[in-house]
């Protein structure tokens, strides 16, 4: 697995992918879902109406999987579904709420030294599902599992920051974290995708333990799990952020959208991850199940290669931004269900750069841009794939607004499980996409020039500068400044053209209450099912 985190939404319209791993086979059937239990809440249940959260009864929520890859191993997370149950077992340092900002979890507090290269971590009273109390050695433990050289757990780029072998714990529940150099945004390292907290030395090692008895501190302790099929967890009543509302959660594989739709609207799940916008179109509004639209969840884009030509020159670029219309691809592609970008990556996200007038398409300026470029009757290869809903669909519709500019687009299909590996050295112009991260952590993991995954290779030392400049403000507006400078100039001849934000779409039985509706995918209060609760 590459640890590259510009791909969390990835095969999205079978298999669910938060990374590419390659092809993944197994396919669970529909048969999968023959389901113990029942979802009604106990009889004494208490409650109040529809507003006040009821106690009792098993929720069934359906996920695409990934057959016998599937892991409850928090550090190896690829699957949604995977993310789901290790969000229900395990805790995190912190997470990212609705505007990617990062919120407290198992650290009560943070605070950094005057440079910003030192911070100290209080954690909260916590306990693990074993009874025993989570303390630094825990943390520590856990941060160098996940950065252990000779592993390719998610995490690892994200905690590349620390220096683990000079931070140290300073009491049971306090941390010295060392960093390698001042990092103004580090609770955001604290809340990296799957970094998760496990006992210390737990399973001896041994990683096949974490599929057969997780210990976890999360809000739910694990009853069984058959990979492809299901995981049934129960709650876990002295969590620490209360005990969830349902007795039991129970996380169901099906791997075809029409079979989640059918296994809701038959009563056999109440919960339906990932549907398409002609589902909802047909049930939004009325009917028997209730849509929820997690807006902004994932962003949609044409990466251009800066390095080389034709976008080695900026107006060129500059034209490239003109010819889209951001409305046409939106309905187009994403069938509507979506917003239109403005070339800059996490709308509404914090530190946002939304002063920024919205680009509109100008076909007269794109084709005077390209007349001083040098570069009119220009050709060039667009790279798509099937691998994410819409890439293809965007691709036609882009190369037909460019015909409008005297632009001709010739489109190349990559291989599903190759393309994103392909696109990040090769081409000149391709189909992007990407889920919800921090600002600050789509620049330094994009964008910097030592970025590993820097698909339109956007090198400048002063841009460099600038982000560190950013790391080392203390100051959250004059930090807020800098990043408004950036993007500002990544809107005028960055290589990144983002059209659009697509919705993430889930289903549900109307007797299910306590859904987030603003939290994009993967956010704290994404699948947040110890906040759930059955009417």
């Amino acid at each position: 697995m590459h640890d590259d985190p510009s791909r969390p939404f990835s095969r999205p319209d079978r298999r669910g992918f938060l990374a590419v791993t390659g092809a993944v086979t197994g396919a669970a059937a529909f048969g999968a879902l023959a389901l113990s239990g029942c979802g009604s809440p106990s009889p004494d249940a208490p409650g109040k109406g529809d507003g006040t959260p009821r106690r009792g009864g098993r929720l069934r929520a359906a996920f695409a999987g990934g057959g016998a890859s599937e892991t409850l191993d928090p550090h190896r997370t690829n699957l949604f579904a995977d993310a789901a149950r290790a969000k229900a077992l395990f805790d995190k340092l912190a997470d990212h709420g609705a505007d990617l900002s990062a919120q407290p979890r198992l650290a009560s507090t943070w605070e950094a030294n005057r440079t910003l290269d030192r911070w100290q971590v209080t954690l909260r009273e916590a306990t693990f599902h074993n009874g025993g109390p989570v303390t630094a050695r825990d943390v520590l433990y856990s941060y160098r599992r996940i950065a252990d050289p000779k592993q390719t757990f998610r995490a690892k780029a994200s905690l590349e920051p620390i220096d683990l072998d000079a931070s140290r714990a300073t009491g049971n529940r306090t941390i010295e974290f060392v960093l390698k150099r001042p990092t103004a945004e580090f609770p955001n390292v604290l809340a990296a995708f799957g970094a998760y907290i496990v006992p210390e030395d737990f399973g001896d090692g041994d990683p096949a333990a974490y599929d057969k008895e997780p210990v976890g501190s999360g809000p739910f302790r694990l009853v069984s799990f058959a990979p492809g099929r299901s995981t049934v967890l129960r709650r876990h009543d002295d969590h620490w952020d209360g005990a969830p509302h349902l007795d039991e959660l129970e996380i169901v594989v099906a791997n075809e959208e029409s079979a989640r739709v059918n296994a809701l609207l038959g009563g056999q799940v109440e919960y339906a991850h990932e549907l398409n916008p002609t589902t909802a179109r047909a049930h939004e509004g009325g009917g028997q199940i209730e849509i929820v639209r997690l807006r902004r969840s994932a962003m949609q884009a044409f990466a251009m290669k800066t390095d080389r030509p034709p976008f080695d020159d900026p107006r060129v670029r500059q034209a490239f931004f003109l010819i889209a219309d951001r409305q046409e691809l939106v309905d187009g592609a994403l069938s509507g269900a979506g917003e239109i970008g403005n070339d800059l990556f996490g709308k509404g996200y914090e530190y946002y750069a939304d002063g920024i007038p919205q680009r509109g398409q100008d076909l007269a300026r794109a084709r005077s841009l390209l007349r001083q470029a040098g570069a009119e009757g220009l050709r060039v290869t667009l790279n798509t794939s099937a691998v994410a809903a819409g890439f293809t669909e965007a691709a036609s519709i882009f190369r037909d607004q460019a015909k409008e500019a005297g632009v001709t687009i010739d489109i190349t299909m990559g291989s599903k499980d190759s393309y994103w590996s392909d696109i990040l050295d090769h081409g000149t112009l391709c189909c992007y996409r990407s889920g919800a991260m921090p600002i600050e952590a789509h620049i330094s993991q994009r964008l910097l020039t030592g970025s590993t995954t820097n698909a339109t290779k956007w090198h400048h030392a002063d841009f460099d500068a600038l982000y560190q400049q950013a790391q080392s403000t203390r100051d959250t507006s004059g930090r807020a400044a800098v990043y408004d400078r950036m993007q500002r100039r990544l809107h005028t001849e960055g290589g990144f053209l983002v059209w659009g934000f697509a919705d993430w779409i889930i289903g549900t039985a109307r007797r299910v209450r306590g859904v987030d509706r603003k939290a994009p995918a993967n956010t704290l209060n994404w699948a947040r099912f110890d906040k759930v609760w059955l009417a």
